[in-house]
């Protein structure tokens, strides 16, 4: 089946941080009750048909702020050429890696039989095998990979946004939105995209919801008693099986 158009009725639920009395949470139930999963080397074409191995890596990742580039940095010193198909074979430098993007940090792009991507992507024909050497460097030490790649990363495609709303009493709050990361959220290239897997019928397969197979991700974003009241309400919400509020992309 085609890409969905990402603009249908969706089923959001409002809830009051549990470790902030000024934030509340605005989460999108349809999306985090979908059956999407990540096809990486699974079946993903590429978010461009002139690289289809490299998944989403093509561009690059774009750091957060200082601290998730630290962050990174940490990890990076500790890759080895045997995980890390573009290790320059010396201590790595900053520069090895790391580039600006119309001011903004953002990690290196190289270009590898004529396939462009992340410096940090390993290919297909690497001995450790094709995919994100920050990542693999998790799972060989038994870290969740979001302790150790880019923010941008392992959020991808949940997104987080932030906005303060004023009550009619002068009263005021910060609205976190936690929601699907689809075409738009990558700004106006994104409608360039040759493919893009949020609204693909190809990567709504998992076998479980999303905020099962993200709680990590979403724990981090939400703080522990944040993920566990939002667990409850999807659990709520599955049970009622609302046909207004699937996800279109999802199985029939």
């Amino acid at each position: 089946m085609p890409e969905v158009d990402p603009v249908f009725p969706r089923a959001y639920v409002e809830l009051a941080d549990p470790a902030d009395p000024d934030q509340v949470f605005r989460c999108d139930l349809t999306w985090l009750t979908s059956a999407y999963t990540c096809i990486f080397g699974q079946g993903c074409p590429g978010i461009y048909a002139s690289s289809p191995e490299t998944g989403c890596c093509t561009l690059g990742a774009h750091f957060a702020d200082r601290d998730d580039e630290r962050r990174v940095a940490e990890h990076v010193a500790q890759l080895t050429p045997a995980q890390w198909q573009g290790h320059p074979g010396r201590r790595v430098r900053r520069d090895d890696w790391v580039t600006t993007d119309d001011g903004e940090r953002k990690t290196r792009v190289a270009d590898v039989d004529g396939q462009e991507a992340c410096v940090f992507h390993n290919r297909g024909d690497f001995a450790a095998g094709a995919g994100c050497a920050l990542h693999l460097l998790a799972l060989e030490q038994g870290r969740e990979p979001l302790e150790t790649k880019p923010d941008v990363c392992w959020q991808l495609p949940i997104r987080r946004t932030f906005r303060e709303v004023e009550r009619p009493d002068g009263t005021a709050y910060t609205e976190v939105g936690i929601e699907e990361y689809d075409r738009r959220g990558w700004g106006p290239g994104g409608h360039d995209l040759d493919w893009y897997c949020s609204s693909n019928t190809e990567a709504h397969v998992a076998p479980e919801p999303l905020y099962v197979t993200m709680a990590a991700e979403l724990t981090e974003l939400m703080g522990p008693a944040g993920y566990a009241a939002l667990a409850a309400r999807c659990e709520a919400h599955l049970r009622s099986r609302s046909a207004l509020a699937l996800h279109p992309a999802d199985p029939r």
